[in-house]
């Protein structure tokens, strides 16, 4: 199992960035989770776009879809340009019909995740977590029998984050707020919530992702570490996770 971080900004991306997406791979499969803006031309500096086998999302707000339209154009021209293309499938949650609607396209087709029931992905059993957010959004428990990877997306604190991330070898976190501040109302979370989970499901390696354009970023590592004393990275274009 092996992720890498494609982007990580929360809201819109810096310059030369992208916002939220993550490519894991295992045995030759590859698997898109989330498609923010840029993230289709990041992604190419380490798999050509039409070689996905599939990609899940969280949610339908933009920073995580907006690549999702350029992907669909991207296997459209590569089917003009060397022929019949594989279709690619988009999983999606059917709680925005109009959002899981925009995920078929010519050469890609929307599959509904049911929140309540884990599903296989190529190699990987996903189960599902509802966050505290604005909109539908489901955070994720991905495992390939041997490791595990949890992803909050975006969501503000919730107790029910501990157990979904039990023992998870790599837990990604949204750290949209800095420890003073409240992210409850924007449905976010700060670098010491992020924290508290950690340390409390007892996770190896702890990522702070979904990040915020100002201050000083490093203060998130030294806030998080104040709950949780194990690895911290913050997330950055190419940082590599393997167990």
């Amino acid at each position: 199992m092996k992720l890498t971080v494609i982007g990580f900004w929360g809201g819109y991306p810096a310059p030369n960035g992208a916002t939220s997406s993550y490519l894991l791979e295992k045995d030759g499969f590859s698997l898109l989770i989330d498609a923010g803006s840029g993230s289709l031309s990041k992604l190419q500096q380490y798999l050509p776009a039409t070689e996905l086998d599939a990609v899940i999302l969280s949610h339908y707000h933009e920073d995580h879809i907006a690549d999702i339209g350029v992907l669909q154009y991207a296997k459209l021209v590569n089917y003009y340009v060397n022929g019949l293309d594989r279709i690619l499938p988009i999983y999606g949650h059917e709680l925005d019909k109009k959002g899981f609607a925009s995920l078929s396209h010519e050469y890609t087709e929307g599959r509904a995740y049911q929140p309540d029931n884990p599903i296989t992905i190529g190699p990987f059993t996903i189960s599902f977590l509802e966050t505290n957010h604005p909109v539908p959004c489901f955070g994720m428990r991905i495992t390939d029998g041997e490791h595990t990877v949890v992803y909050t997306a975006d969501t503000s604190f919730k107790e029910e984050w501990i157990p979904f991330s039990e023992g998870a070898d790599l837990l990604i976190t949204d750290c949209n707020f800095y420890a003073e501040q409240d992210g409850e109302k924007a449905g976010h979370m700060t670098s010491k919530q992020g924290g508290e989970i950690a340390n409390k499901a007892g996770v190896k390696t702890l990522v702070l992702s979904h990040l915020p354009q100002y201050g000083d970023r490093d203060q998130l590592i030294k806030e998080a570490k104040e709950e949780y004393n194990g690895s911290i990275h913050l997330a950055t274009e190419g940082l590599v996770w393997q167990p």
